[in-house]
């Protein structure tokens, strides 16, 4: 599986670097792209300077969302599965990649770990079993985190309200008014090195289930997205996500 890494300088560029360098799930490392690349050698500036694109199974992009444009021009040009794990995206971005995925397969996430994919399937699993209970979410990250609430955040709110159409969410709760039962309270936590904490907590007058998941290494997220390359490179065109991955779902497209 040749991997093209998008943004291979950052540190989940370099962790998956590192994972192709060791062969993991079978991953080879034949590209490299970095906008703050100067002289490094088998380093590109950008996707626009490659010439001689050889052979390249996907693409995994761990660059910046607003470069998303550019990626998906390139890998819709050259009909390249893409796994995008760049988080922040704006509406404008997301309705590019949803037409791109027309055109060829693209696995996006907003946090690439198993465990939450499994995390949110908890949440939704309880969202359905307790149809009145109140939600809050607490997620806490590194210091130099940029958007807040996470990606990861919105997206258990988000499964949470595919079950039940009725909450809202509010994001850094302030004023003197109390909460009401159908919102959802997710608190950003910055501090220090935390690599994310995602803990979810779903309570009624007499019992509160808590949720909760940890990033112990950001390689976990680099494991994930050599793991989501290999997945799209059997899918048909669509878009998918982690949800895809743990179900297994490739049959069809989920544009």
């Amino acid at each position: 599986m040749n991997i093209l890494i998008n943004g291979i300088l950052g540190q989940m560029g370099r962790e998956v670097a590192s994972l192709c360098e060791r062969g993991y799930r079978g991953a080879t490392l034949v590209m490299g792209v970095d906008a703050g690349a100067v002289d490094e050698e088998g380093v590109y500036s950008s996707l626009c300077d490659i010439t001689a694109l050889g052979e390249v199974d996907c693409i995994i992009d761990f660059s910046h969302h607003s470069a998303v444009t550019a990626l998906l021009d390139f890998a819709v040009t050259n009909k390249i599965p893409t796994v995008i794990a760049t988080t922040g995206h704006t509406p404008d971005e997301l309705v590019r990649i949803h037409r791109a995925a027309r055109c060829i397969p693209i696995f996006l996430s907003a946090n690439m770990s198993l465990g939450v994919a499994l995390l949110v399937e908890l949440a939704r699993t309880a969202a359905l079993a307790m149809p009145d209970a109140e939600v809050e979410i607490i997620e806490k990250h590194h210091s130099k985190k940029i958007d807040a609430p996470s990606g990861t955040a919105l997206t258990i709110a988000k499964a949470m309200r595919d079950i039940r159409p009725e909450l809202y969410i509010n994001s850094g709760r302030t004023g003197l008014s109390s909460r009401t039962r159908n919102e959802i309270g997710i608190h950003a936590v910055r501090i220090g090195n935390t690599v994310g904490e995602h803990e979810i907590l779903i309570g009624t007058e007499n019992q509160t289930i808590t949720l909760k998941h940890e990033a112990h290494s950001r390689v976990l997220f680099a494991e994930g997205a050599i793991a989501a390359a290999q997945f799209i490179m059997g899918c048909e065109v669509g878009l998918y996500d982690m949800k895809s991955l743990v179900s297994g779902e490739r049959e069809y497209a989920r544009t």
